[in-house]
């Protein structure tokens, strides 16, 4: 089988990308508006990206109703701050209710049962439910289209971290505690821990 990408819709160019590139881990986004009204909004584009500075990135597309940018997107270039929340399986149903396009007066945090916890450097409020948080500032945003099925590439400069404490042990985080929720394609969601296995990297 070969594929011209070009010869696609973008519709079914999403569903090759989403069902190759998988397992997707889950940036739960949290941002505010320039009212001050609190978004979140989960997204399966993400990754981190390098350590010294610490950036992670993720990408919302355009919507695909309309074309037009996403709240989320909307938020970080007004404010230029943002936090990444992980996605636990404890409460993946809220971050479900989340992924609903929702008029942009909606607080998300309400209409889910989400819980606010301040930051510490950014004003956007995080997820208290989520046992990671990744306070950050908008580093760089680059934009590819404006019609639907285009995106962007919002990097973050992580400002602050917050981790739960029987989470950290001597500098790493025990994903068995974290218990981390990904995205794999369609309707299907993966818990990474069912089946895994230690393969020693080679040097």
């Amino acid at each position: 089988m070969e594929v011209n990408p070009a010869s696609l819709d973008w519709k079914d160019a999403y569903k090759l990308l989403v069902g190759s590139i998988l397992p997707r881990p889950i940036a739960f986004v949290s941002t505010i508006d320039k009212n001050g009204i609190a978004n979140a909004a989960p997204f399966s584009f993400f990754t981190a990206i390098c350590a010294d500075p610490m950036l992670v990135c993720f990408s919302p597309m355009r919507r695909g109703t309309d074309g037009k940018k996403k709240d989320t997107l909307v938020n970080i270039e007004n404010t230029k701050q943002f936090v990444i929340n992980i996605v636990s399986e404890e409460f993946v149903e809220k971050m479900n209710e989340c992924g609903k396009e929702l008029p942009p007066e909606i607080d998300e945090f309400e209409f889910s049962g989400l819980t606010k916890l301040d930051s510490v450097c950014v004003k956007v409020p995080r997820i208290a439910e989520s046992k990671v948080q990744l306070e950050c500032e908008l580093f760089e945003s680059l934009d590819f289209g404006s019609q639907a099925g285009a995106g962007s590439l919002v990097i973050g400069k992580v400002v602050h971290v917050h981790i739960q404490d029987e989470l950290y042990d001597k500098g790493r985080i025990l994903t068995e505690k974290l218990l981390p929720v990904g995205r794999m394609a369609g309707q299907t969601f993966t818990k990474p821990l069912t089946d895994t296995f230690e393969m020693i990297r080679k040097k």
